[in-house]
């Protein structure tokens, strides 16, 4: 039995996610709030095994609640928003940088055609979630040591491009290594982020509203340009042809997922090589590991996030099980390593 506290201000909301969750018998509503200081109390009291949470509420909005659940008793929370324009995307944005491990919209009523595909989604991304274990707002910055993984060919420490990916909690995490480097970053950055539909644009403006760097939504046939972060659209693999330029497909969804991770790190792979530098952030499942053998075969550079300050470790976890990793890093030591990693100098 999965245990949910329901916090919505709206009592339609809130009686439309009570009625989503009694519907299944897999989970149990043992706690409704309608304003953020209900929450917590409610989180304290009956330590659920997850919250869904408003993020516009009165009294302590849901970034608020977010924030001090997540340093008083860590709990998954998944922020359900009742719209997708910006400034509610970015408020999401910022209650999953505050610990929250993702954001959907809120599902259709019952009247609506695709209600029953909406409420089935709704609840496998919630049941999915429900046993992830999270870490608290204020994270730990030791890492362990980890070996360079044995190869037969030693890579120059250069890169000509850098290629991210992330899944759950990566909103927070990439704006952490984003916002850290200089204006002047020599290559140009691609990124996989899964995010629910309808998040991407308010995401991408929440990321440039603090990054130093120019950040955009990649567009086919973009050329790429240093020191540019391109975003992989919703439901395209984002990948780069030999003229430097964005090519996306439509090709099925590896692990999962359309964009895939794996599918990126192995285009960058087969065209920069040992030149190629990619980290594997907070996420779970196992995508990315595909690519990053790939990167790995052909003498490239990995960098994973660790376990201590990711939401959720299971996409760098499976990368440094398979042996992939070169670093396993805090997030806090990712950019300064990125900015190590393409620089000009090279180290044999």
């Amino acid at each position: 039995m999965i245990r949910v506290v329901v916090a919505e201000d709206s009592s339609t909301a809130r009686a439309l996610l009570v009625s989503m969750f009694e519907s299944d018998p897999e989970f149990q509503v043992v706690g409704e709030a309608g304003d953020g200081r209900e929450a917590v109390e409610l989180v304290r009291k009956l330590r659920p095994d997850l919250v869904t949470m408003d993020v516009r509420m009165p009294h302590m909005d849901g970034l608020e609640a977010t924030r001090r659940i997540m340093v008083e008793v860590p709990t998954p929370i998944i922020v359900v928003s009742a719209t997708l324009d910006n400034d509610d995307v970015a408020a999401s944005m910022r209650a999953i940088r505050a610990g929250a491990l993702t954001a959907l919209a809120k599902p259709p009523g019952p009247g609506a055609p695709d209600f029953e595909v909406g409420r089935a989604r709704f609840l496998a991304t919630v049941r999915a979630l429900s046993s992830v274990k999270v870490v608290g707002h204020r994270l730990r910055t030791l890492s362990r040591n980890w070996p360079a993984p044995k190869t037969g060919v030693q890579p120059r420490l250069r890169g000509s491009i850098v290629a991210l990916a992330a899944s759950t909690g990566g909103p927070g995490a990439l704006r952490s290594v984003l916002d850290a480097l200089p204006f002047d970053f020599p290559v140009p950055i691609l990124v996989v982020q899964h995010l629910s539909p309808g998040f991407l644009g308010g995401f991408v403006e929440w990321l440039g509203s603090t990054c130093r760097l120019p950040i955009k939504i990649a567009a086919q046939g973009d050329q790429l340009t240093r020191g540019t972060v391109y975003i992989a659209p919703e439901d395209r693999h984002l990948t780069v042809t030999g003229q430097g330029q964005v090519r996306f497909t439509a090709d099925a969804p590896v692990d999962g997922f359309r964009p895939s991770a794996s599918v990126l790190f192995e285009s960058v792979a087969n065209l920069y090589g040992r030149s190629a530098v990619a980290a594997i952030l907070t996420g779970m499942g196992r995508d990315g590991v595909i690519g990053l053998r790939r990167i790995r075969e052909l003498g490239g550079r990995i960098i994973a996030q660790d376990e201590q300050t990711s939401s959720v470790w299971g996409m760098p976890a499976a990368a440094i099980d398979e042996g992939l990793a070169d670093f396993v890093l805090p997030i806090s030591m990712v950019p300064a390593k990125l900015v190590e990693m393409v620089s000009q100098e090279s180290k044999e």
